[in-house]
């Protein structure tokens, strides 16, 4: 299937970045109450960076919390845009499609196909029998994103995924330094991604554009690590996707410096050691479309904040 060609008036930041951040504020490090992290979201829905925000993110357990504090901020006019939920596992599949069921039926009544839809669900698998059974549990026309371990098989459950026609999920990080994969590994998954032709979300520790040190952490006394930049995975994918060999992808991956990174109207470009690697806006396209949707962060005001610090929002 061809690229859809972006309009002319789409700057490259703009194709990039739209609707990139799923606000996962209930997760750690932000961990907030429900209430809190609902209101955050509702702010964001309306802020003039909206533009940058996808969906909500929530366990399936939580489900009816999250009604219990959405209802009264919620969109009730008729045509208007929902907000979108997508939904954690818990470990047992057909409780969490029955509580989405469930939500998803509570508010087509209540709000008269407004408000809000769980139309999306993340779980993690560990091997290539765990896909097919998935598969094979989750009805069709449900989004499912599986996580895999990016481990020396990322690439067999991969294909594996591509065979259901399913989406991957990447894990880039956590809250201790062990949870973060080498780059290396990063570019493998990657790399399975265009070659599969599936579609991912990358999550955690990635609520900064640029790879660098950070506390992992909000705690004043937090370790500190290197965590990957959401900017650094999205350029990654899509100099990947211009041809870029996994050594110039890799030092995608691993660029610190903003000022190897330029945007303008019509393209951006990334001046690496030996390399320096123009990527037009229908590649950004394609890497939205083909490659990577989603970055989910308990942050929403650090990507943007950040990204706008750097000029590119």
């Amino acid at each position: 299937m061809p690229v859809r060609l972006p309009p002319l008036t789409e700057r490259p930041a703009r194709l990039l970045l739209e609707g990139i951040v799923d606000y996962a504020g209930l997760f750690p490090p932000a961990g907030l109450g429900m209430t809190k992290a609902v209101r955050n979201f509702a702010h964001y829905r309306a802020g003039g960076t909206g533009w940058m925000l996808g969906r909500f993110v929530c366990p399936a357990a939580r489900l009816p919390e999250f009604s219990a504090a959405a209802d009264p901020l919620l969109p009730r006019d008729a045509g208007a845009i929902p907000w979108r939920l997508t939904v954690t596992g818990s470990g047992h599949v057909e409780a969490d499609l029955e509580a989405m069921r469930a939500f998803n039926e509570r508010h087509r009544v209540c709000f008269d196909e407004c408000g809000a839809t769980a139309d999306s669900y993340e779980v993690r698998v560990s091997g290539v029998e765990e896909i097919v059974a998935l598969h094979q549990q989750v009805p069709a026309t449900l989004t499912t994103w599986m996580e895999v371990p990016l481990d020396e098989q990322c690439g067999q459950y991969v294909e594996a995924i591509a065979r259901t026609g399913r989406r991957a999920k990447m894990r880039a990080g956590g809250v201790t330094p062990d949870a973060f994969p080498s780059s290396a590994s990063i570019v493998t998954f990657l790399r399975a991604l265009l070659t599969c032709n599936v579609v991912a979300k990358a999550t955690a520790g990635l609520h900064h554009p640029l790879r660098g040190v950070h506390r992992l952490t909000y705690e004043p006394d937090a370790p500190t690590g290197r965590m990957f930049g959401f900017l650094n995975v999205l350029l990654a994918a899509a100099v990947m996707a211009d041809g870029a060999r996994d050594v110039v992808v890799q030092q995608v991956l691993e660029e610190t410096n903003p000022a190897a990174l330029q945007v303008n109207d019509t393209h951006l470009a990334w001046h690496g050691p030996d390399d320096a690697v123009t990527i037009t806006r229908a590649t950004l396209q394609q890497v939205r479309e083909r490659m990577i949707a989603s970055i989910g962060s308990c942050s929403f005001t650090e990507p943007v904040d950040e990204s706008r610090a750097l000029g590119w929002v």
